[in-house]
């Protein structure tokens, strides 16, 4: 998720602050030149849109066995899911709250989700109330239930599922932290507090993976991709930056078993390929048909990067690639 400065309107509503916001991200977006798709990328297109007046921009990813996208429609608060034909089902909605307050954003909104092998799937829930603001649960064919209540004062984001052990990881934003929450339901817990999560202006740790032995983080406000070892006993060593000058990084996924990733730069509207030293270049941008991307998910040779359309208020999508390896 960007930071948005103030809160967000509702779908069809407008503020001067909202406009005022586009207007210094498109000034932004005009600034930077658009390239056409770079390696290793290739033959990027378009397979679903979604309806911005509804609030369905895709904020989160996670994919199904046979391609189908499960994406956080963040301010229609759904969970819905893209088929490969570019079909959208609607699993679920969440309840509103009656006085939402939500920090840095105001307004209701799913952020991350994960999935795990039986298909049920996890997300964040912010709402800024004690009834609804945390991590949330939905079992195949089930209703939406909430596991874990969260600090009302933070921002739930990025979150990633490491099933061997039970635990979910969520990267707060606002607070700068990462919280751990047991997969069954119970008390969440800081797992690390490190000082390079914290923001500097609105929106800190944002993206989350788990990868070879790590909690991979990125920091929106410092641009910085962060890795945080986990240790033999659960806890989470000293963070390090193994990536940085990337402004505006949102989430992010692995390409495969080595440390390249792609990561969605959502202001300045696009992709990059960093590689294992933490060297970075663009690999998709608004010329792509990217809107203000948030995620990304690889399975095989495809690539998935949902768009949000935030600060564009243009096209919300979700994108494929092909990865060349």
């Amino acid at each position: 998720m960007p930071r948005l400065l103030g809160s967000p309107r509702p779908p069809g509503a407008r503020t001067t602050a909202a406009v005022s916001t586009v207007c210094a991200a498109l000034a932004l977006l005009a600034a930077t030149p658009a390239v056409a798709v770079a390696p290793p990328l290739s033959d990027p297109r378009i397979v679903a849109h979604f309806d911005l007046s509804q609030g369905r921009q895709p904020e989160n990813i996670a994919l199904e066995p046979d391609g189908s996208a499960d994406l956080t429609l963040s301010f229609a608060r759904q969970i819905g899911r893209v088929d490969p034909e570019g079909r959208l089902t609607v699993l679920a909605t969440l309840p509103a709250p009656v006085n939402p307050a939500t920090p840095l954003i105001g307004a209701a909104i799913v952020t991350g989700i994960a999935r795990a092998h039986d298909g049920t799937l996890y997300f964040g829930y912010a709402t800024g109330t004690p009834d609804l603001h945390g991590i949330w649960r939905l079992c195949p064919g089930g209703t939406p239930e909430r596991i874990a209540a969260l600090p009302v004062t933070g921002l739930p984001n990025g979150l990633a599922l490491d099933e061997r052990h039970g635990r979910l990881y969520t990267a707060d934003s606002a607070l700068g932290v990462v919280h751990a929450v047991p997969t069954d339901g119970g008390a969440a817990t800081t797992w690390s507090d490190d000082a390079l999560l914290k923001p500097t202006t609105g929106f800190g740790a944002n993206g989350l993976k788990v990868h070879h032995g790590a909690v991979w983080v990125s920091n929106t406000d410092t641009g910085d991709l962060l890795r945080i070892p986990i240790r033999d006993d659960g806890t989470a060593g000293p963070a390090e930056v193994r990536a940085s000058g990337l402004p505006g990084i949102d989430d992010f996924a692995f390409t495969g078993r080595g440390d390249a990733l792609i990561a969605a730069l959502d202001v300045p509207n696009e992709a990059v390929y960093v590689a294992p030293d933490g060297s970075h270049h663009t690999v998709l941008t608004a010329a792509d048909g990217l809107s203000n991307p948030t995620s990304v998910a690889v399975r095989g040779e495809t690539v998935y990067v949902p768009s949000a359309a935030y600060f564009t208020r243009t096209d919300p999508n979700l994108l494929l690639a092909t990865l060349q390896r």
